[in-house]
């Protein structure tokens, strides 16, 4: 499998747009960071996105996150190691990431509400869309993962 084209480069005027809310995300979170880079990681599970699976699992273990956590995020409905309000944000950004029978559940946004503000549930949803977006770039366009360095910006790494 090849690379397709970049379209961080060749699609930038479009791309900055999805940038600038991506840095908002990252700048001035109303969630925690290390939460956010979570539902990164668990929306790229479901995706199948190896160039954001690769950044984020590598961002969250820089962050203190451990090993064992990531190696079960795609599990985390059978292990105690994931707090409610994680547990909570996670069954938020799979009902929205894959919008069963076009709706999010009732009971899933009633247990979001039961731990998130209004403003940390848009949040929250606003991650998730850009982290879907960013996954469907580097799938169409066959973005390979395993070369992101933390803390090295490049067009590639963007995401």
């Amino acid at each position: 499998m090849s690379q397709r084209i970049n379209p961080f480069e060749k699609g930038f005027p479009v791309t900055k747009a999805l940038f600038t809310l991506g840095a908002y995300l990252h700048k001035n979170p109303v969630v925690e960071q290390p939460l956010l880079h979570l539902i990164y990681m668990r929306v790229s599970q479901i995706n199948g996105c190896a160039f954001c699976l690769d950044m984020h699992s590598k961002d969250l273990l820089a962050m203190g996150e451990t090993a064992q956590r990531l190696l079960l995020l795609d599990a985390w409905r059978e292990t105690e190691l994931f707090t409610d309000r994680e547990r909570a944000a996670f069954a938020w950004a799979e009902a929205v990431t894959m919008l069963n029978n076009r709706e999010v559940p009732d009971e899933v946004y009633e247990q979001a509400t039961e731990i998130f503000s209004e403003e940390e549930l848009t949040e929250l949803t606003f991650a998730t869309m850009v982290i879907n977006s960013y996954n469907r770039f580097n799938i169409a366009f066959r973005i390979m993962g395993g070369n992101y360095v933390p803390g090295v910006f490049n067009a590639k790494a963007a995401v």
